[in-house]
């Protein structure tokens, strides 16, 4: 399907997952906005590479997610939202009863949080076009639990449930929200990790990542930032268009456990 002639948002789009999804939105024709919270060169450098790339309008947006007004202007700015996708998070490991204030609040806000205040004034903009289509990056820990990330469990989980009330409200509108949930994604970030996991545990590559990072996902191998951008394609697609308030594993069986 060809999404050209629609404009779709993903925050914290400038790396990994959020940088994946829009370039194969933008591979699919639709003109894109990148944003995160930084203000660089190279951020503004990736919009234009993907409007070369891709022959798309494509633009850079600075907001920082974990601040409701920001996230608000960050779709009026934009001037159109056609496609949402509800990216941006972060992460923090610790026990409950160590956890960090902070760190929970900051959490909550940029994993959860901001997703209300985009789609809240993404809605309109849709209605008026009688089209939407609103993708939420949850993860597999929107479905299942981990020891030491109660924030992120919690942010993930009310994500899920987000966008199953936001399917109910726009149900026979030409509206869809659904929520992607990834494992293991093999982004720049986690890639980084490699090597001093290889020296923890005294393990090579392969090991490290069968044994030790993928030892909850049965396929033993990472999902792609690419899987995850053609999934959101998918969902964007008149194929999906009944397709609204569930969810949709990219786990490597990880929640089939």
């Amino acid at each position: 399907m060809s999404l050209k002639g629609k404009t779709a948002i993903i925050t914290g789009s400038n790396s990994g997952i959020g940088l994946g999804v829009a370039r194969e939105l933008a591979r699919a024709g639709a003109d894109v906005v990148l944003n995160s919270f930084t203000d660089r060169d190279e951020d503004h450098a990736l919009a234009q590479e993907i409007a070369a790339e891709f022959r798309v309008a494509a633009r850079y947006i600075r907001a920082d997610m974990s601040r409701a007004d920001q996230c608000r202007a960050l779709i009026e700015q934009a001037g159109a939202c056609d496609i949402l996708v509800n990216n941006a998070g972060i992460q923090h490991v610790c026990p409950i009863d160590e956890f960090p204030i902070d760190k929970w609040d900051a959490i909550i806000a940029i994993n959860l949080t901001s997703a209300f205040h985009t789609t809240a004034v993404a809605l309109p903009m849709m209605r008026k076009t009688g089209w939407g289509r609103i993708v939420n990056i949850a993860s597999a820990h929107g479905l299942t639990a981990s020891p030491y990330k109660s924030a992120y469990v919690a942010a993930k989980h009310g994500i899920v449930g987000l966008s199953k009330t936001t399917a109910l409200e726009t149900a026979g509108q030409g509206i869809t929200c659904n929520a992607i949930c990834p494992g293991y994604v093999l982004t720049p970030l986690v890639e980084a990790q490699i090597p001093d996991t290889m020296k923890k545990y005294d393990m090579d590559r392969d090991e490290v990542i069968r044994k030790v990072m993928l030892e909850r996902q049965p396929s033993k191998e990472f999902a792609t930032v690419e899987q995850l951008g053609g999934t959101a394609v998918f969902l964007c697609s008149d194929a999906a268009a009944q397709i609204t308030g569930t969810t949709i594993s990219v786990d490597g069986g990880w929640t089939a456990l």
